[in-house]
């Protein structure tokens, strides 16, 4: 069993769910996504998203499309992407789920870009714009380096589409809450329960829930779900942007403090 596999197996054995943040790197610097990272492996995130900054990030709302593009203008590509990765893999105790569009890796070099997060110690990766009809090269590659590649369901996907995507999938798979793009929202789409109990009764690989979860309310009711884990993305960068002033100056210590706040109180209701 791959290791993002494994994680949530060993939550859904304590009936609890696996929480599974999202931080965009390079948002709001180099150096605080560094701190960000070793805040949410302190306050008991179970693994962690981290998104490759992308210009033309089609399934992200404007919240992540502005940490995108703030990164961007910083020049956070691959490159920095990787010295992030090079400067806490060794200390984190929380596995690393990375986050890009497919140009940025092709451009990279598929290849070279999975022996390179490979030798830092990521252990999964979704890529949102990835048909499932292409992945079986990358399947490949990824099962050989030990990189779990986590294919995505949307709730307007076909029976035929949602059973070809479990038969691809090595191990988990991402459930997708809301059409539409990310962002903070202030209802759930109850309706993709049923989506969960039909997927769930065409396989046992395990289940991960994201877009538009953004409060220990809505996740203390997913929970109840027959759900795995939940992503939250939107939520996290929100705080985050209220600690940027008009002037580029960053409350690092206020910011650091809250998303910690914030992590632990959403782990008490997983």
């Amino acid at each position: 069993m791959n290791f993002i596999s494994q994680i949530l197996q060993k939550k859904s054995q304590t009936s609890r769910c696996a929480l599974i943040p999202f931080i965009t790197a390079g948002y709001p610097n180099i150096d605080t996504t560094i701190q960000l990272l070793y805040t949410l492996d302190n306050e008991g995130a179970d693994l962690i998203e981290l998104g490759v900054p992308y210009a033309d990030a089609l399934a992200d709302g404007p919240l992540i499309q502005h940490s995108s593009n703030i990164a961007l203008n910083q020049g956070v590509y691959i490159d920095q992407v990787l010295f992030i990765l090079k400067k806490v893999y060794l200390s984190l105790s929380t596995p690393i789920i990375i986050f890009s569009y497919y140009n940025p890796i092709l451009s990279r070099g598929i290849e070279k870009f999975l022996s390179e997060i490979n030798k830092l110690g990521v252990k999964g990766l979704i890529i949102p714009d990835l048909p499932v009809e292409e992945t079986d090269f990358l399947l490949y590659l990824c099962s050989e380096l030990q990189i779990e590649l986590i294919l995505f369901i949307a709730p307007t996907s076909s029976n035929h589409r949602i059973m070809k995507i479990i038969s691809k999938a090595p191990g988990c798979l991402y459930l997708v809450n809301n059409t539409g793009v990310t962002g903070v929202r202030n209802t759930i789409n109850r309706d993709v329960s049923v989506l969960l109990d039909y997927i769930k009764s065409k396989t046992n690989k395990f289940i991960m829930l994201g877009f538009g979860i953004s409060n220990k309310q809505q996740v203390a009711e997913i929970s109840k779900w027959n759900i795995d884990g939940i992503v939250i993305g939107s939520a996290l960068i929100s705080i985050i942007s209220h600690y940027i002033k008009s002037d580029n100056k960053i409350l690092k210590k206020s910011l650091i403090k809250d998303v910690g706040f914030f992590c632990k109180d959403i782990k008490s209701s997983c």
